[in-house]
């Protein structure tokens, strides 16, 4: 998940199956709005929230009668058959309390009402945010109020002093790490066209509750999901919703999760189907602008050049950086120094040294325009013109002569990225 504070809290859309022309009803005597509706909307609401609440209930009550070592935990690599009861097992014990029909689903929440979209995609109906999992010793921000990490607004000021972890820390980081590839994977398979971002969420979060780690997302800064769903012209930061994923979509997934005290944080972009050549060349320019980054990974290297092999990666494929998104530190702080910007001319500080620990995540858009706005939801982050924008994230460790892969897929060398192939994200 890229650094960026948002600035304000995300709101949650709550649907109660009325008309979106329903919230703002006149009668035609004098403009007046109608109290039954707003009561009947009142009600509504308060009836779906106390429904999730419910639910929450009944999932965290279903944990406990199957075990948190359920019969099936796979990592990615279990059977087909394996694989599939799991997802059956998420769907019993994740299923939503509020059963939208598509109509329903596909109602543009009324923040969006008026809106000038850049590109096609839509927002869809979001569910409210899940708990906490049980069992689990969450982050600072989880249970605020506004989702702030108190740890995060205490760090040292001076950008240029950077953890350097060693010892069993580094090997907490290292078991953090394979848990939030293990997540990632589990994601992915389960990405297919027809398949919601909602139900992606849904699976990140049943595999954390069942190997009691947090979702690094959840509540960060009032971010209503565990996982970050960002397909087509989404830059980052996709809200998971009840929009379908289609045949030719690109599909981001930014998976982050906190396990004894220490985040890990990637993301990569899958190409579901038949997918359009634009989009196929910008995922592939995004995957060599991180292999190219991590090619510079070795102590003495300034990060504020990072930016420049990445900006002159991403030209070389007729496409540009975003620039208002950052790879950062990470381990004890979800983001925390370094800030490492993707693009040439920064004015990042600090130079690698053994031991630190952060990601690089460049977020590349088709063509010459790198820029970003926001959705109403005030974090879905688009580019400007509608065109694709892909991104692949790992998290680094810097060694005596060079670097670690920390998130490096299983069998993959944790000492390289390998070149790209588009097979590995073919779904």
């Amino acid at each position: 998940m890229a650094e960026a504070e948002p600035d304000a809290a995300v709101q949650e859309e709550v649907a109660d199956g009325e008309d979106q022309d329903d919230n703002e009803v006149n009668d035609a005597s004098g403009g007046k709005k109608s109290k039954h509706k707003k009561k009947r909307q009142a009600a509504a609401k308060a009836a779906a929230e106390a429904a999730e609440a419910r639910a929450a209930e009944a999932a965290a009550a279903a944990m406990q009668s199957v075990g948190l070592a359920s019969k099936y935990v796979p990592s990615a690599g279990g059977t087909d058959e394996e694989f599939d009861a799991w997802l059956e097992e998420v769907k019993r014990a994740r299923a939503p309390a509020i059963a939208l029909n598509e109509e329903q689903a596909a109602r543009l929440p009324k923040k969006f009402l008026g809106y000038g979209f850049s590109g096609t995609l839509r927002p869809h109906f979001v569910h409210v945010r899940a708990p906490p999992p049980p069992d689990v010793d969450p982050p600072d921000y989880a249970l605020h109020e506004q989702g702030v990490s108190i740890s995060e607004k205490q760090k040292d000021k001076d950008p240029k002093n950077i953890p350097e972890l060693s010892g069993e820390d580094l090997e907490t980081m290292r078991e953090s790490c394979r848990l939030g590839r293990e997540i990632l994977d589990l994601a992915a398979r389960a990405l297919k066209p027809g398949v919601t971002g909602d139900f992606l969420d849904r699976v990140v979060y049943h595999a954390c509750c069942e190997r009691q780690i947090y979702p690094s997302p959840l509540n960060y800064y009032n971010f209503p999901k565990s996982v970050c769903v960002s397909p087509n012209e989404v830059i980052c930061h996709g809200i998971p919703d009840m929009r379908p994923i289609e045949d030719g979509d690109i599909v981001n997934l930014d998976v982050s999760i906190y396990h004894k005290g220490f985040h890990s944080d990637l993301n990569e972009t899958f190409l579901v189907g038949d997918v359009p050549e634009g989009r196929r060349k910008t995922v592939h320019a995004a995957y060599d602008c991180l292999h190219a980054a991590s090619q510079m990974i070795k102590p003495g290297v300034m990060y504020r050049d990072v930016g420049t092999v990445i900006s002159a990666t991403a030209a070389k494929h007729g496409c540009s950086v975003v620039n208002a998104y950052t790879g950062h530190g990470v381990g004890k702080l979800f983001h925390g120094p370094p800030n490492i910007p993707h693009y040439k001319k920064n004015k990042a500080m600090g130079i690698m040294k053994p031991g630190h620990v952060f990601t690089i995540e460049p977020m590349i858009n088709l063509g010459p325009d790198g820029g970003d706005r926001l959705w109403p939801d005030k974090w879905t982050a688009v580019t400007c013109n509608g065109k694709p924008s892909a991104q692949f994230e790992h998290t680094f460790l810097v060694t005596e002569t060079g670097f670690e892969v920390l998130t490096a897929r299983k069998g993959a060398p944790t000492d390289a990225m390998p070149p790209y192939d588009p097979n590995q994200f073919q779904r």
